[in-house]
Order: C-alpha cells, then structure tokens, then sequence
C-alpha cells in the first residue's frame, strides 16, 4: 500500500512540476497571442467611436455606452503599448540600455514633490494588464452591435475636408459625451419659454473653453443662432439687446463670484433679445451652477490612459508609434513629467512632430527635465502646478527651441 502511494504522490509532483513548466513556457506565446487580439479589437473599437464623433447622438443611454467604448479603447491602448515597451526592455537590453545617453534617460530618476512621479529604472509603469485589458474590451465589443446600428441612424455632421485632413487637433480627445451633450443642450427648445441655462464646471486648464469653442464652431450650431455673444465676469452685463436679432448663444466666462442683481440684469437682457437663447456658463467655481436651469457639466483632467493616448497621437502625428518602438518609450517618460497638463502636451508635441529622430527627442526630454528640475529646486514646485497657480515657470532651458515658448502657459481655461 506503502508503495503504491508513493508511486501515486510521486506522479501527482511530476505532473505538478510538468504543468508549471508547460504554464510558464508558454506564458510569452500566450502574451503575444493577446497583444495581436487586442490589437484587431482596439481597430474596431476605434472605428466605432471615430464614427461616433461624427453624428449628432441625441440618445443618453448611447452616450453612455461611448464613454464605455471609449475608456476601454484608451485603456487597451495603454495596455498594448505598455506590453510593447517592457517587451522592448526585455528583449533589447543589450542594445537599448546599454547604449550611452538612451539608458540615461530611463535609468536616472527625477526626485520631485510629490509621489510616483519620477521616471522609473529601467522599468515602465505596468499597472495596466494586458489580460485584463483585452477581457475588458471584448466585452464591450460583444455589447456594441445595437450601438452600432442605432448610430447609422443618427444625423452625420459636417465636415470640411481641412478639418478632415488635421482630425488630430480637431478632435475632442475624452469629451467626445460632453460635447454631445451640450449640442443637444443648445439644439433644444426652451421648455419654460427663458433662456436656458448651463454651467460648465471644472478646474484650471482642463479644457472647458476648448469644449465649448468646439461647440460653436459646429455647423448646426452656427446655423441655429443668429449670434454667437462672448462675454466675461468685467463686461456681462454689457449685453446690447438693440443689436442683436433671433436666437443668440451667450457663453459668458466666470472667474469670481458674482452679485445676483447683476445676473439677474444680465439675464433678463438676454432674454430681450429671444426667449428662445441661451446661456453657457464656463467657470471653477461649483457655487454659480446655482445660476443653471439644466444639470451642469463637470470636466476633470484626463485619467492617465486617455492623456498618455492624446501625448502619443500628437505628437506622432500620421506617422505609427509601431514604428517607432524606442520613440514610443520616450514618450511614457514624457507623459510622467507632464503631469497631465494639455497645455504642456500641445507646445511640446508641436516640436516633437516635426522631428521623429531619437537624438531631438532626447535632446528634447533632456531639456524638459532639467526645467522641472530648476523649477523644483527655484520654487519647490512642479511647473504644472506653478501653471495653475499662474505663477512665473522658468523655461531657460528651453530657449534654444523657439516652439516650445512659454506663451501659451498665460492663457487660462
């Protein structure tokens, strides 16, 4: 009995020891097996929101299910590049990181404030699993034919081929729901024959003018107001009804808190000029949705996935990331230095497009280090804080660069 037990507990360990030989010899087949899945789903995936962007959706429940699609594609994308950067760690060690200046860039970490924000050793950020994001996806897709169908009945907008042509800058990276929903906001009839009321809230440089300015340069848009009035928180009850004939959108800019005599002047003026107008309100401060008669809109920075896509669409341009793998991984340490600032990623990005060689963009990375760095060490802050505090940002560094100025930065959104 001794020894058929042994025997028996002898051949369970032996095809223990076999299963996780076979697992793990297999795990690099089965990695690339879902890298090229997901890659065929993130295709589709993009094909759909894409389309999307260019109907008039007036459906909620379909809006939600974009946002749906979108997040899984963004985070898909991130999952596949990340897999492909440690792949190209892994595999090209010898090569990538013992090559002089390349393996310096990735190797050297760059203390700063506040936590996860150095550019790691040898190592990218791999918090997003291939696995997980490829189950997340195919579920998405396998719900998504409904959507699809009800979308081929939804009013295509329109396009001219410029805007065409440059699809990178025009698009609403992440605010493709919000855009949407403020269309269908100004498209609608006042139900309390007033001007409509809607807030947009959110924090500095977030993109809440750029939203709206999308807004109204849409066609439909355009057609269905006979003016298009900008006003701020000094001039808004400026308004001159005399001049102003039909249905006219307002977007008034707030920055302060504001008087109610003073709105309600401003409000009553707008509402000489056609019942059937309406007011956008853009500001940070949560307290004037009390001026709204609709649901307001929160905007917040782009999470991680959908920022680290925007980066790498502008600044490749209409050339692939694929094929430029080490490029790719530049722009990972990129992202972590720009701490999510889109005002940041649009100046840098400008530079980066026209070049695609890896010696400008290190050079180019050497130099935005060494500007965080000096502004760390001048003022104990992040630029991008210093940004949103509308404080001075040294960019000394940057001077032998003239795309990259500082002129943007003094904007606010």
């Amino acid at each position: 009995m001794e020894v058929v037990l042994s025997a028996a507990a002898g051949d369970l360990v032996s095809r223990f020891f076999s299963f996780l030989i076979g697992r793990y010899s297999e795990a690099p087949c089965s990695e690339e097996k879902h890298a090229e899945r997901l890659q065929q789903l993130l295709l589709r995936a993009q094909m759909v929101v894409e389309e999307a962007d260019g109907r008039y959706i007036t459906n909620s429940g379909m809006l939600l299910q974009l946002k749906m699609v979108a997040r899984a594609m963004y985070h898909g994308y991130h999952a596949l590049d990340t897999f492909k950067c440690n792949q190209l760690i892994r595999e090209g060690t010898k090569e990538v990181m013992s090559s002089g200046s390349f393996a310096s860039y990735l190797a050297t970490p760059l203390k700063r404030s506040r936590a996860n924000a150095g550019v790691s050793n040898h190592q990218v950020d791999n918090n997003c699993d291939l696995q997980d994001a490829l189950l997340n996806l195919e579920t998405v897709v396998s719900n998504i034919t409904e959507f699809v169908i009800l979308l081929g009945g939804c009013e295509p907008m329109f396009r001219r081929p410029y805007d065409t042509y440059l699809y990178v800058d025009n698009c609403m990276f992440g605010r493709w729901t919000e855009k949407q929903q403020v269309i269908n906001f100004l498209l609608q009839h006042n139900p309390r024959a007033s001007p409509s009321v809607l807030p947009i809230i959110g924090g500095y440089l977030v993109g809440k003018k750029t939203l709206v300015a999308h807004v109204c340069n849409d066609e439909k848009v355009r057609s269905y107001f006979s003016s298009i009035l900008h006003f701020n928180g000094d001039n808004f009850h400026m308004v001159e009804t005399e001049r102003c004939t039909g249905r006219a959108l307002v977007v008034v800019k707030l920055v302060s808190e504001v008087n109610d005599e003073d709105w309600k002047s401003f409000y009553w003026a707008v509402t000489s000029i056609s019942t059937e107008s309406k007011v956008i309100i853009i500001s940070r401060m949560e307290s004037l949705t009390r001026y709204g008669t609709v649901k307001p809109i929160h905007l917040s920075r782009l999470p991680d996935e959908e920022y680290s896509y925007l980066f790498k669409a502008l600044a490749f341009g209409s050339a692939h990331s694929e094929d430029h793998p080490k490029l790719t991984l530049l722009a990972g340490e990129f992202i972590k230095l720009l701490d999510g600032s889109f005002v940041a990623a649009y100046s840098l990005t400008n530079g980066l497009r026209t070049n695609l060689s890896l010696q400008f963009w290190l050079s180019m990375l050497k130099r935005y280090k060494n500007v965080t760095k000096n502004n760390l060490s001048m003022f104990g802050e992040h630029p991008s804080d210093r940004f949103k505090k509308r404080c001075a940002v040294d960019f000394t560094n940057f001077l032998p660069f003239p795309r990259c100025s500082t002129t943007p930065y003094a904007s606010s959104n």
